[in-house]
Parts: structure tokens; C-alpha cells; sequence
């Protein structure tokens, strides 16, 4: 497996024991469901989360949550409404980014609640 692929399981591993010491419900992990994909869902309360883990080992190059860009939020509110569709749920959806730098002198996580509505121009585009 590349070092690359290494840090990002690593990464999701780190995001979800930060979720589940936080208090949140981890259903699923890399759910995929035809084109959509989510690397984790979660609940809390009654909300789902999709939640997209973007680790580095560096912020040199910019922050791991810049890489998330409209393409991949549109990926995630399809793989919202998949999940949705698939467990015939009604529930109110958030989509949260946990962005991580890590390497072996640090390992910075920050959880990004609400990082973007689906609905906003700015997807749509």
C-alpha cells in the first residue's frame, strides 16, 4: 500500500476514536453506494453526519480541509441521500470535515461542524 493510502487509513482511524471519545455514533465507515461515497457516517443526537477525513503529513502545501472542494461536497449530499434512501430515514443530515496533520512529531485534528449546506450556490455550480 503507498505511504500516501498508509496516512489516510490512519487518518480515519484517528477520526473516528476523536468522534467516539466526543460523544458520536460511527455507523459506517467508507460506505459507498454506486457513485457516492462517504469515508465516515456518524450519528449524534438526532442528526447523520457525513463526514469527510482529509489527512496530511504536512500543512505546507495548504490545510487538509482546503482539498475538500465542490466535486467532493457534491459527492458527499449524494452519498447522503443514498444512505437516506437505502434506510428509509428522515432525519435532518449535516456534513462535517475532520481535517488532520500528521506525523511523527504531531497529530493536530480539528472537526469541522457544518462545513458547507448543499443548497448553497456555491454547489450548484
Amino acid at each position: 500500500m503507498a505511504a500516501h493510502n498508509e496516512l489516510g487509513k490512519a487518518g480515519e482511524k484517528e477520526a473516528c476514536d476523536f468522534l467516539k471519545e466526543n460523544g458520536y455514533e460511527i455507523l459506517a465507515t467508507n460506505w459507498t453506494n454506486k457513485k457516492a461515497e462517504a469515508d465516515i457516517i456518524a450519528k449524534k443526537d438526532d442528526l447523520l453526519l457525513i463526514i469527510e477525513v482529509k489527512t496530511r503529513s504536512t500543512a505546507y502545501f495548504g490545510s487538509p480541509e482546503e482539498a475538500v472542494g465542490k466535486q467532493k461536497q457534491r459527492m458527499m449530499v449524494k452519498a447522503a441521500e443514498a444512505y437516506l434512501e437505502e434506510f428509509n430515514l428522515n432525519v435532518e443530515v449535516r456534513y462535517d470535515i475532520i481535517a488532520i496533520v500528521m506525523n511523527k512529531q504531531t497529530k493536530k485534528i480539528i472537526h469541522i461542524e457544518d462545513a458547507f449546506y448543499p443548497f448553497s450556490s456555491e454547489i450548484d455550480e
